[in-house]
């Protein structure tokens, strides 16, 4: 018998894949609160991160590596949705024992006869701090991006007077869904009860209504006060009762 006269001899139709949402991040973001929201909120979605460089920020939207990346500014936009997140604090890396290690924060003009080194010709500012390591020079950094490599004989200070970096979350413009939409709203702080997350827009089962545990019995009577009459003779003796007249 075939297929077609006995329609239970037919393949099952394949099941749809699970969607999983996959997002990038360069050095010096931290995702953890971003992705235990997700958890909590998305539980049946799961995500996916890796980290990257500055020179494939964007290259793993372009290849389908990503759906979304958090990326440093400036970036070419073109076929991109670009929301600026935050801006970074520079400091500069000395190598250990510099004389910038006595004091809290820097002020770059301070800094005009020393050498500068470029992390993006070196290699990555991993490599770059292992140069200043050596005493070749100095280097500005993000704070966060010189407390995640944290490269040993190295020093950190604050930096005025130097432009600061922005992180901003970036996604192909034409990939916008509403498992990203989601995304992107609790990126930028919106609760669960947002009107504008596509999770709060979900129709929520309505309760059972609660069984009436009174029983199945009649309905109970209304309680009437009782009146009585009052006793004439209570509260007094034997022969207190006056006598009326005949």
């Amino acid at each position: 018998m075939s297929a077609e006269e006995d329609p239970t001899l037919a393949p099952a139709p394949p099941e749809p894949e699970q969607r999983v949402l996959r997002f990038a991040y360069v050095a010096g973001v931290t995702p953890g609160k971003w992705i235990r929201r997700w958890e909590e909120r998305m539980p049946d979605v799961p995500l996916r991160s890796f980290m990257s460089d500055g020179g494939t920020q964007l290259s793993v939207l372009s290849d389908g590596a990503a759906d979304l990346s958090f990326v440093r500014l400036p970036v070419d936009r073109e076929g991109l949705n670009v929301i600026p997140l935050y801006e970074e604090q520079p400091v500069v890396v000395a190598p250990k024992g510099h004389e910038i290690s006595v004091f809290e924060e820097v002020a770059l003009e301070d800094l005009a006869e020393e050498t500068f080194l470029d992390a993006d010709e070196l290699g990555g500012p991993e490599t770059a701090m292992q140069v200043v390591a050596s005493g070749a020079g100095l280097l500005i950094l993000p704070m966060s991006v010189a407390r995640h490599f944290n490269v040993k004989d190295t020093v950190a200070r604050r930096l005025t007077g130097a432009p600061g970096t922005q992180i901003a979350l970036a996604w192909p413009s034409d990939a916008t869904d509403e498992v990203i939409e989601e995304f992107i709203g609790i990126v930028r702080g919106r609760t669960a009860q947002s009107s504008r997350q596509p999770s709060a827009k979900v129709e929520k089962p309505k309760k059972e209504p609660k069984p009436d545990r009174r029983g199945t019995g009649g309905a109970k009577k209304p309680k009437v006060a009782q009146r009585y009459a009052p006793n004439p003779d209570k509260g007094r003796g034997k022969g207190s009762r006056k006598k009326g007249k005949r």
